[in-house]
């Protein structure tokens, strides 16, 4: 009997699919990779001679089942594509093809979390000590985390908020134990190592999402109980109050994009700086509208006044992202744009 064919190696098989990819398409996959991978695997393409017709279709084949795999995964759940799997492929083959991918895609714990409604999350751990809720909380998508995080008791929030702060490190071992607790078919810990999750910056995210008043709530709890720490949060935050710091460019790029009644709520409940500052970015016509549509609107629940502020932080936030302005945070020496 012959010998067994040596196995190619993961570097071994990107070069070979790239190779029958294309120079054009491979172009394409070189922009998703970090420098060091691209020159292991450009090397490996500059070493490969020929591609063997039978390899070149198992390597494809191999790509192709990889790819319905994420699909599945991204649809479902790890248990949604092993079942997909194991009817298209068999259990072995749908075995190996899961086990590979959460090696080396690191499928993240809690993914049964971040496909649940956050009411009915919210039935599952409010209940549960404020260091398993602020785990679960940092796995979850942004907006997810700032739904429940709302939802909990005032003293809960301010609890929750600080010990995400303050999370730098979970062992595999607890977040697998508080899997269990939670009694959910999640996915498992790819590797071994340490899963880098909360911080600074996972609270600042969920409070930029949630409501105001759950926003007020917590900052002012921690400026009692951390001071220290409610700085550095702030200083990663914007909040409505902080359009003073903006110049009137800005200013005037944000207008563009609220509704003017937005604006009149909002402004009934901001300070004389704030209404003073946004009045000289707007024509003086626009200007006396506004001002009549807050003096015949009458007196507005601090609630609607807090959301239509949160709406106008919304849109700075997002014209930040796409880099249309720009905002001086902490230090001072930031141009604003």
């Amino acid at each position: 009997m012959a010998g067994r064919e040596e196995r190619i190696n993961g570097k071994q098989k990107a070069a070979m699919l790239l190779i029958t990819l294309g120079p054009e398409r491979s172009s394409e996959v070189f922009k998703y990779l970090k420098e060091e991978e691209i020159e292991q695997i450009t090397l490996e393409i500059a070493n490969t001679q020929t591609v063997n017709p039978a390899k070149k279709e198992e390597v494809l084949e191999e790509f192709h089942e990889i790819c319905l795999a994420q699909q599945y995964i991204a649809e479902g759940g790890i248990n949604y594509a092993q079942e997909l799997l194991e009817k298209a492929l068999g259990a072995e083959e749908a075995e190996s093809i899961i086990t590979r991918l959460m090696s080396s895609l690191q499928v993240r714990p809690f993914d049964f979390a971040r496909k649940t409604d956050p009411s009915q999350l919210l039935n599952f751990i409010q209940n549960e000590h404020p260091q398993t809720i602020a785990l679960v909380l940092s796995y979850l998508k942004r907006d997810q985390a700032a739904a429940v995080l709302s939802e909990l008791s005032a003293e809960q929030q301010s609890d929750v908020a600080r010990r995400i702060a303050l999370m730098d490190r979970t062992s595999p071992e607890i977040v697998k134990d508080v899997e269990k607790v939670l009694e959910k078919k999640i996915s498992s810990i790819a590797t071994d190592d340490y899963t880098s999750i909360g911080g600074v910056d996972a609270i600042v995210d969920i409070l930029n999402t949630v409501d105001r008043g759950t926003e007020k709530n917590i900052m002012e709890a921690l400026e009692i109980d951390d001071t220290e720490l409610a700085e550095e949060i702030r200083k990663k935050m914007f909040v409505f109050e902080d359009i003073l710091t903006l110049d009137d460019h800005s200013i005037q790029r944000i207008l563009r994009e609220v509704d003017n009644k937005d604006l009149a709520i909002a402004l009934k409940g901001a300070n004389d700086d704030v209404k003073d500052l946004l009045f000289k970015n707007i024509s003086s016509r626009l200007a006396d509208m506004i001002k009549e549509d807050m003096e015949f609107m009458g007196p507005i629940r601090l609630k609607e006044v807090e959301d239509a502020q949160q709406k106008i932080v919304n849109i700075i936030r997002k014209l930040e992202d796409s880099g249309e302005i720009i905002i001086s945070r902490g230090g001072g020496d930031e141009l604003v744009v």
